[in-house]
């Protein structure tokens, strides 16, 4: 990772480099009694599933544990959906069910006590293809009932560039939340209560905007402060990029039903060269690269439409756990004790309704 004749894969998932991790700081942990809530991270095994290209590894509860136990007070967790031990055999659109019955079994686990006081996975958001249009009902359905109470969403990546060097989502295409049935997928999604967690790039956010205001009522999360490149074709044109993407978030967040997550921002915003670095950042770099975005959406969302994510194990291509939080809490040195509540869990236990389980029984 650290071979400086090679461009850095930003927008890919690959296995995190221990050694160069080992050559950052070890910080003292910030105001390590503040409760957080990380409202964004995967759990996987992908080393049969990407075999051969060195991106495969594994990512299961002990491998995060030995993360969130650190130094900061990580209270509960948030599951996002990753592609993660679909079903092998049948009916192609419920195989996603797999993943959540998968996080399900790995959050009875956690809520044992026996790993510890954090709540890992205590909500829980999967994938289910909305374009199915009435036919993703059942599927939801199911979702529900697979996560024994934990199941909030769904996350739908329509994060799509034309240059292939940006890595598109599984699935993505240009206009994917105007893709035919999508619309009535969405409306059956809101009817059950459900959160939408969307990822696309700042170059798509208006997709995003026209679903907030069709839908007025609907719960949407946009993730990873709005999906700004830096990199490819968009290197080199920070200011210009910046103008647009604080453009199409003001008019995101006029839409009251949308909260934002701050985070993700290491692989695409790609505003530290990770494969190239020398060592990691400080929590002092990171947060002094990342403030003008984080201090935008705080600025347009508030605090108590915005909520911190770790996105690991991604972000460990970049930074520990302990330093990801510290660089969090020194963007908001100045915030009130209020605003740090709601940034750090408040915000994120309300829009994932962490206080409360599902009705399993169907309307």
């Amino acid at each position: 990772m650290t071979n400086t004749a090679r461009n850095t894969p930003f927008g890919r998932v690959l296995p995190p480099d221990e050694r160069w991790l080992a050559l950052g700081e070890v910080e003292p942990v910030l105001d390590p009694e503040l409760p957080i809530v990380d409202a964004h991270h995967h759990l996987w095994d992908n080393r049969e599933t990407q075999p051969g290209n060195g991106s495969g590894h594994r990512y299961l509860l002990d491998d995060f544990l030995a993360d969130t136990n650190t130094g900061h007070k990580v209270v509960a967790t948030v599951f996002i959906e990753t592609d993660a031990m679909y079903r092998a055999t049948g009916p192609e659109s419920f195989r996603s069910v797999g993943e959540v019955e998968f996080v399900n079994g790995i959050a009875a686990m956690s809520a044992s006590g026996r790993y510890g006081p954090t709540k890992v996975a205590a909500g829980i958001v999967g994938w289910v293809d909305l374009t199915l249009g009435d036919a993703a009902a059942p599927v939801l359905w199911a979702m529900m009932v697979a996560g024994g109470g934990r199941f909030r969403g769904v996350r739908s990546c329509g994060n799509w560039d034309a240059d292939p060097i940006i890595g598109n989502g599984r699935g993505a295409s240009p206009d994917a939340y105007r893709s035919p049935g999508f619309e009535v997928g969405f409306r059956r999604l809101c009817e059950l209560g459900l959160s939408f967690d969307a990822w696309v790039f700042h170059t798509q956010l208006d997709q995003v905007i026209d679903l907030a205001r069709r839908f007025p009522d609907a719960n949407i999360i946009m993730g990873h402060i709005g999906g700004v490149l830096g990199y490819g074709p968009y290197r080199g044109r920070e200011n210009e990029i910046f103008a647009a993407w604080k453009t199409s978030m003001k008019a995101l967040a006029a839409c009251e039903n949308v909260s934002v997550k701050l985070g993700g921002a290491a692989s695409r915003l790609a505003a530290f060269d990770y494969g190239k670095l020398p060592r990691p950042p400080t929590s002092e770099e990171l947060a002094s690269g990342w403030r003008p975005y984080f201090e935008t959406c705080l600025e347009l969302f508030g605090a108590n439409r915005c909520m911190f994510e770790s996105n690991f194990p991604v972000e460990k291509l970049l930074c520990s756990y302990r330093t990801l939080w510290n660089a969090f809490k020194r963007i908001v040195a100045g915030a009130s004790a209020a605003e740090k509540h709601a940034l750090f869990s408040g915000t994120a236990s309300r829009v994932y309704r962490l206080g409360s389980g599902q009705n399993l029984a169907p309307p």
